[in-house]
């Protein structure tokens, strides 16, 4: 992204955080002064100062209807189509052509406290992307040929090197270059604990560094950083709409339509069939008018789904639109990536095993010395779990050879290692104990590296990608909520068959390659209708393309985060039964909203047409119902 669309996106945003300060405020105002001349105008009225109480009322209805008056005409010029809004205008207008100026201002004052309150859900929905930007810095201190200048962060390319001191935010996403520091990282993935960070490691912008100062290569253009893709989610979420809210939209053109051909002959047919005096006629057409307005359905849905979306986002889930949101009260099955999803995706040291008569410590030492020369993941992790259990810096081998594939061989004083897989070990065969000991292991979907000292089979590490904490907790809570799991994994069928059992999936499928993952989301969305993906790898993206609800990990590829419909940025599995539960509760409320709001339309219509009903009670009647089906929405805010 050039600086301009950078500049221009940023001038969005702070126009959206001023309109979060000042409409609520303005629209509350409004309100209030409307309803302050109100009350003077029937005090005034009460008292016989009729034309100084009309001049008040004329001012309340301009004071209170302002906004909402030129929201209606703009919509109406640029859709070409009424809407709810004109139909307050006229109803208002009528109220007053008759003599009924206190329901015609009562009428313009809740429709300026429903406006109010529509306002504060969306600026509730703004909050996560104004509290982010907020964190975001300006600027970042460049060192260019060992001088340092303060640039602004759009000035940022790839491959810079940028300083960041104690204390100060991260301004780009990058790998650090000098320095170990600790790195507050709650603003991307929820964790409070600060994370430690050395050479090599990613650090993401809007981040805090904690302790050291550090140099850090830039790795991506600011406009692609995952702090930009966070707030590029939620803004798109609150773009767009669900299916439910379309049809509402397209519904109230049509309606408007309809209630203004029947009000016109509501002017005229109950004079001449029913034999009402041209007042009441005119009168019970101004009350139609007001009551038949359907203010409350047209609010049924946006500040519900609005509402939800601000709550997710809150709580690290980032829904990309009310569709998918709605969509995943539907789901009936949910199918998820093994590596890095269902567990950690780094294999752990689960089992060492030891020969009698060696030395455990100093083993353990020589053989962290020796993966500490490999690059491999099996080594990396090996080096790690000995460091953590022994403070000792460690040695170099005389000579080391790496034999990709197979292991790593090395001299260590008179001592011929090799460490690596079974058919690499040529001292293996005779040691029936280790073979034993390593079958077992493997039988639990266990990774086995053995370890040879001069022809002699001395040990065994048994690693494992071992399942997350919270996997088996949030596949209990889909079942709870009926949803049924199966995991998709490439690996073997014995190591699946373990991580099946122990995350509690209702089903697996092993050896599965990416065209496999998408023929088996296929098959599952013939049996089960709604299904969703939850995936972390680029090898996730074409399932995640493919299922109803694409679920993405937060600490996952960008791929798959642009390919996915919801992001977990905590990387939190028991999120998704919290955003199934949100999605459901979500729907049961637009269905109240919807109900409710037809109910009290039907209602008042017909004690209209039956001339039980007066035109405040309408005022009071519609507009109190509009009051109440966002309120009911606010809930959702919890």
């Amino acid at each position: 992204m050039e600086m301009a669309e950078l500049a221009l996106a940023k001038t969005e945003v702070e126009r959206h955080s001023v309109f979060k300060k000042v409409k609520p405020h303005a629209e509350l105002i409004a309100s209030v002064l409307c309803g302050i001349l109100i009350l003077t105008g029937w005090l005034l009225e009460f008292t016989n100062h009729d034309t100084t109480a009309i001049i008040v009322y004329v001012l309340s209805f301009i004071i209170g209807g302002y906004a909402k008056a030129k929201e209606g005409i703009e919509e109406t010029i640029a859709n070409k189509e009424l809407n709810v809004e004109m139909l307050m205008i006229f109803a208002a207008i009528g109220s007053a052509i008759i003599g009924y100026w206190t329901e015609g201002a009562i009428l313009i004052f809740i429709f300026a406290v429903s406006g109010a309150l529509e306002t504060y859900t969306m600026n509730k929905s703004f909050k996560e992307i104004s509290s982010l930007m907020n964190l975001q810095p300006e600027e970042a201190l460049r060192i260019h040929g060992g001088i340092e200048k303060r640039v602004h962060v759009s000035e940022l390319i790839v491959g810079d090197h940028i300083l960041i001191k104690p204390g100060e935010r991260v301004p780009s996403d990058g790998k650090i270059l000098k320095g170990i520091t600790n790195i507050d990282e709650a603003a991307i993935t929820g964790e409070s604990i600060p994370v430690t960070k050395n050479i090599d490691d990613s650090v993401y912008a809007g981040t805090v560094n904690m302790t050291g100062s550090i140099t850090v290569e830039i790795t991506k253009p600011n406009s692609e950083t995952l702090f930009q893709k966070i707030i590029q989610l939620v803004q798109n979420a609150q773009s767009e709409k669900s299916p439910s809210q379309l049809f509402i939209e397209k519904f109230e053109g049509t309606y408007v339509k309809v209630v203004l051909a029947i009000v016109a002959l509501m002017m005229v047919l109950p004079h001449y069939v029913l034999g009402w005096d041209w007042t009441e006629t005119f009168y019970r057409a101004m009350i139609l008018l007001v009551v038949a307005s359907p203010c409350a359905l047209v609010a049924s849905i946006m500040p519900a789904t609005l509402s939800a979306i601000s709550n997710g986002a809150k709580h690290g889930i980032l829904f990309k639109g009310g569709v998918h949101l709605e969509n995943l009260s539907h789901l009936k099955a949910i199918a998820f990536d093994k590596t890095g999803t269902l567990t950690k995706g780094k294999p752990v040291v689960t089992d060492i095993h030891i020969q009698d008569g060696e030395d455990h410590n100093d083993l353990l030492w020589k053989i962290a010395s020796i993966e500490n020369h490999s690059n491999h993941p099996l080594a990396l992790s090996i080096v790690s779990h000995v460091k953590k259990h022994l403070n000792k810096e460690l040695l170099h081998p005389e000579t080391i050879e790496d034999m990709p594939g197979m292991g790593v061989k090395a001299i260590i004083g008179e001592e011929y290692w090799k460490i690596g897989k079974a058919d690499f070990i040529s001292g293996l065969k005779s040691n029936h104990k280790l073979i034993e000991k390593a079958n077992l292991l493997a039988s639990e979907g266990k990774t086995i590296v053995y370890v040879q000292i001069n022809n002699r089979a001395v040990a065994l590490i048994a690693l494992k990608d071992v399942v997350r904490e919270e996997a088996s907790k949030a596949i209990k809570e889909l079942n709870k909520l009926g949803v049924y799991s199966v995991m998709l994994t490439g690996d073997s069928e014995k190591t699946a068959k373990v991580i099946a059992s122990e995350s509690l999936v209702n089903e697996y499928v092993a050896e599965c390659l990416p065209e496999e993952k998408v023929n088996q989301l296929i098959k599952l969305k013939e049996r089960f209708k709604t299904v969703a993906m939850v995936g972390d790898g680029i090898n996730d993206a074409p399932a995640l393309a493919t299922a109803n609800v694409g679920i993405a990990m937060g600490e996952g590829t960008d791929v798959a985060l642009e390919t996915a419909d919801v992001v977990l940025m905590k990387n939190d599995l028991p999120r998704i039964a919290e955003a199934i539960r949100l999605s459901k509760k979500m729907n049961t409320i637009i269905k109240q909203n919807i109900v409710f709001s037809l109910v009290v339309i039907t209602l008042l219509i017909s004690s209209n047409f039956l001339q039980i009903l007066d035109l405040p009670y309408g005022v009071i009647g519609h507009e109190g119902s509009t009051i109440l089906v966002i309120l009911n929405s606010l809930r959702l805010l919890r």
